[in-house]
């Protein structure tokens, strides 16, 4: 009973308009002032509590990271590598574009900023050599989704919020999965190429290839040091972190220098109001989470599910479309944060690995960015294109159907997940 007058609650006040953020905290304050005997004020102190744990400062570093790669012209040059790479085979561009995002994902952390920084650039030239608006939106808005997959992902740090899994772990989980992915959407975007025959780019030399991999080492020595740093045991993902912001910072403005000190403020501003926005949607569900728990829903979830004698493919089957339904009305770290604690008991106790589970999640996180009403990437991609989101949706549907059949690969293939952390024997 507790647990539909709560969900009730949260899901009326969504559907008002009301911020998810706004929402959680209120659910939680009506829920504690009318229905239980808890002391209002340690409302407060769970709300400041919940957001004083050391992996949270990952966060806002790696947000701050990503924004001086964006402006630092990183993804330039990660371009330039990726198209002289790849570039005279069918669709050139438009792999280069996949290439591209699977290695700014890998620094960034964030999917709308691997959007922004790769689609304002390559876009624009796939459009003046040939190949339709469409084809080049649907390439970038799905390829854009690798940001919360390849490590290091900000969504993973909020799964390990949640659930106390581990950051280093879960980076390295998402290795495998992500190279498959990039994989994956590249053979979508060569065989659509090659059967229209859109352009591709003349052959590179090797000269050419080592040139454009000098010019893009800075950006690229960034993966080495964070995941590097973090299977090495120099550093914790929270101080890979803090190190990639510093780096990202140099290279930006000492290196490659495309990025003044006057421009530095703002991008500090930026990070700290995103930053903001993230860490009050955390506190609040925190809270959200504390009064599940404190009210059983979880366990009483669990052991309703283990009394139906549900095997464990069902529940996966289950949280996969309970995962894709909420991508229709919320963003990413709003799911995680609430779903998350709810869903990881019961699969604790039906023998899932967390780590596998974290992957699933996170691999629906971005199915859910690239089909509306709410994905993330459809709208930062309308504002590169000036496409409406209709017809964006309509040009995503080949790559997100590839989406879709690797998102049942890593949830019944558990392997696909867990086998490079376990030969680092991080697990």
């Amino acid at each position: 009973m507790s647990a539909a007058i709560l969900f009730g609650l949260l899901i009326a006040l969504m559907l008002t308009g009301m911020p998810i953020a706004i929402s959680l905290g209120l659910t939680v304050l009506t829920f504690f002032y009318f229905m239980t005997n808890v002391p209002i004020e340690s409302v407060a102190l769970k709300l400041f509590s919940g957001i004083a744990n050391f992996e949270i400062m990952a966060i806002p570093f790696f947000i701050l990271a990503g924004n001086f790669l964006t402006h630092g012209g990183v993804a330039r040059r990660m371009i330039a590598f990726a198209s002289a790479m790849v570039g005279h085979w069918h669709g050139g561009l438009a792999l280069a574009g996949v290439m591209a995002c699977a290695l700014f994902a890998a620094v960034s952390g964030s999917s709308p900023a691997t959007v922004v920084a790769i689609g304002s650039i390559i876009l624009p030239a796939m459009v003046a050599q040939g190949f339709p608006k469409r084809f080049g939106a649907g390439v970038i808005t799905t390829s854009g989704a690798l940001g919360i997959l390849i490590p290091p992902s900000i969504v993973m740090v909020m799964y390990a919020v949640s659930t106390n899994t581990s950051v280093g772990s879960l980076f390295m989980a998402g290795v495998v999965p992500g190279l498959m992915l990039a994989t994956m959407l590249g053979l979508t975007t060569w065989y659509r190429a090659w059967k229209n025959n859109y352009p591709r780019l003349p052959k590179a030399s090797w000269g050419e290839r080592w040139r454009t991999f000098k010019e893009g080492a800075w950006g690229l020595a960034l993966i080495v040091i964070v995941m590097g740093g973090i299977y090495s045991g120099m550093f914790t993902p929270t101080e890979a972190a803090a190190m990639s912001a510093v780096y990202a910072f140099v290279v930006s403005v000492f290196v490659y220098k495309d990025m003044s000190l006057s421009r530095v403020p703002k991008i500090l501003l930026d990070s700290a109001n995103m930053s903001s926005m993230l860490l009050f949607i955390i506190a609040n569900a925190v809270l959200f989470s504390f009064l599940m728990t404190s009210e059983n829903v979880p366990q009483a979830m669990a052991n309703w599910m283990l009394n139906q004698h549900l095997s464990y493919w069902v529940f996966l089957l289950f949280c996969n479309i309970l995962l894709l339904l909420a991508g229709n009305v919320m963003e990413p770290s709003s799911i995680v944060l609430i779903l998350a604690p709810l869903l990881f008991p019961v699969a604790l106790r039906l023998g899932i690995d967390p780590v596998h589970f974290g992957i699933m999640m996170t691999v629906n996180m971005e199915v859910g960015m690239c089909h509306p009403p709410v994905g993330l990437n459809l709208f930062v991609a309308s504002g590169i294109t000036k496409m409406g989101i209709t017809e964006l949706t309509v040009a995503v549907w080949p790559w997100l159907l590839t989406m879709i059949v690797f998102l049942l690969m890593v949830t019944y293939i558990p392997a696909i997940s867990l086998t490079l952390p376990r030969l680092l024997g991080m697990m």
